[in-house]
């Protein structure tokens, strides 16, 4: 008899046949399980804002007093003729009521193919049900930027970068939604040529805003991003729901799902994301570039979501984490068919830190590794890094894990450089696939466990009963159990 009913009990009941035709489907039993079985909903306050379960409390966007249709600027839906000067034309007429409320810009069912456009300021981009925005292709037609001050240094290549196809700075009040519309990237071309290393400059992502505030994303599915599908880029007051992110599971390079960087104050809740790289990865700078830049990424709650990520996690944070990472709530989370979980990711050089993160709630099904830990994860931006830059981990919890078809539960590997302080594990109990002694694997790590943990915890840890009573204290916190071979 399994624990978790609905359809949290047919993914550990069922490991390999899928309960549901489509991943809507899927997200809606989710949804209901969340709500009937497993997860405990509660107020809190996280570092001085509000939140009611988990949730930041944030006034629904406006209304917009004007509506255009994309078609009154000379758009086309027929998937060949180039829209780009409908898009610019009808942000250009908004842009001119900003003090009247803004307006809507509303794309018609129809396939609109487009070059990289701008957004503006009190503005709704309201895709209609069958409405699909195209990009092109031909990269001759997408800008090129500057490296983020913060990276400074394009992801892929020095110098400047190409821009995302839907972009946005500096800006107020902007909402990219409607009847579940697509932004469709056409990222093929971009992943043959990356891996064939045919092209000169990092590839853009599809959504990208930067040095914004009060941004809302929801109802709309964006799929085949050349690089980092959605890319808040220090933004404050950014919620996005009921988006679906979509990406094939390999050979795909680099299609993140979400990448929150140096941002504060976001929700992001209620998304189903499958994709080729990480399906959320909170980051804040890249070694001494994001050091000096020093914005960090705090006040995230991530929630009620279905990820899957064959070649990497379901939700990471780093490795580019110079500015630092803290106060952050993932709970209510599937991850399935996944390479790893959930991971954290840092190296020497870093600098920053990554503190107060509470996971709760969370169930894995058929992946290969649970949670990870890891301290030695060597990309730089050249050589100018300081290796001396050590980040610092602690105040890390995982509350109420559950799993199926796990290989390795935990593997948390610090190191005598940045040992990792005061992680906590509570009411756990993975299922696992391979039946060997060490898979609850740890190197330099303190901290505690508290009640039921199975497969059974390291020695690394003290332990406490359901009651908070010491039973036994950690054998040494340098114990080291790492095998890469497992």
């Amino acid at each position: 008899m399994v624990e978790n009913s609905g359809v949290l009990g047919w993914f550990l009941l069922n490991p390999k046949t899928p309960p549901f035709a489509s991943h809507k489907t899927l997200f809606a039993f989710l949804w209901l399980a969340a709500l009937t079985s497993l997860f405990v909903w509660q107020r809190n306050t996280i570092s001085g804002f509000l939140v009611l379960g988990g949730v930041p409390v944030q006034p629904p966007p406006k209304l917009r007093p004007v509506v255009f249709c994309l078609t009154e600027f000379g758009g086309v839906g027929d998937g060949v003729t180039l829209n780009t000067e409908a898009f610019e034309r009808g942000v250009r007429a908004i842009s001119k009521l900003g003090n009247k409320g803004g307006g809507q810009l509303s794309v018609p069912p129809g396939r609109w193919l487009t070059a990289p456009f701008n957004l503006t300021s009190h503005m709704t981009l309201f895709l209609a049900r069958d409405a699909v925005i195209l990009a092109i292709q031909d990269e001759k037609y997408w800008p090129l930027m500057p490296a983020l001050p913060s990276y400074g240094y394009g992801r892929e290549h020095p110098g400047p970068r190409y821009t995302s196809l839907i972009h946005g700075q500096n800006l107020r009040d902007v909402v990219i939604t409607g009847h579940n519309g697509t932004i469709n990237g056409q990222g093929q071309t971009w992943w043959t040529k990356y891996r064939q290393k045919l092209l000169n400059h990092t590839r853009g992502p599809l959504v990208q805003i930067l040095w914004s505030s009060n941004i809302v994303i929801s109802n709309i599915t964006l799929r085949d991003s050349p690089f980092w599908t959605l890319h808040p880029y220090d933004c404050k007051n950014v919620t996005v729901k009921n988006v679906t992110i979509l990406a094939p599971v390999y050979h795909a390079p680099n299609t993140d799902g979400i990448d929150p960087d140096s941002c504060e104050d976001m929700l992001i809740e209620d998304c189903y994301i499958s994709v080729g790289d990480d399906a959320i990865a909170i980051k804040s700078g890249w070694d001494q570039y994001g050091i000096t830049y020093g914005r960090p990424s705090r006040n995230i709650v991530i929630r009620n979501l279905v990820v899957r990520s064959n070649v990497s996690a379901g939700i990471s944070i780093g490795s580019e984490m110079s500015g630092g990472v803290s106060n952050v709530l993932v709970e209510n989370v599937l991850v399935w068919e996944s390479r790893r979980a959930m991971r954290i990711k840092t190296a020497p050089g870093r600098g920053g830190y990554v503190r107060q993160i509470t996971y709760r709630n969370l169930v894995f099904k058929n992946v290969r590794v649970g949670i990870v830990i890891k301290t030695d994860y060597n990309e730089h931006p050249g050589g100018g890094y300081d290796p001396k830059a050590l980040p610092i981990l602690r105040d890390i919890s995982f509350i109420n894990i559950r799993g199926q078809g796990v290989r390795v539960p935990v593997r948390i590997q610090g190191s005598e450089q940045i040992p990792i302080r005061n992680v906590t594990f509570e009411d756990m109990k993975v299922g696992i696939t391979y039946k060997k002694k060490h898979i609850f694997q740890c190197a330099f790590v303190q901290g505690q466990v508290i009640g039921t943990i199975s497969p059974a915890p390291c020695d690394n840890f003290d332990r406490y009963n359901e009651q908070g009573q010491l039973v036994k204290h950690a054998a040494s916190q340098n114990v080291t159990d790492i095998d890469y071979e497992i």
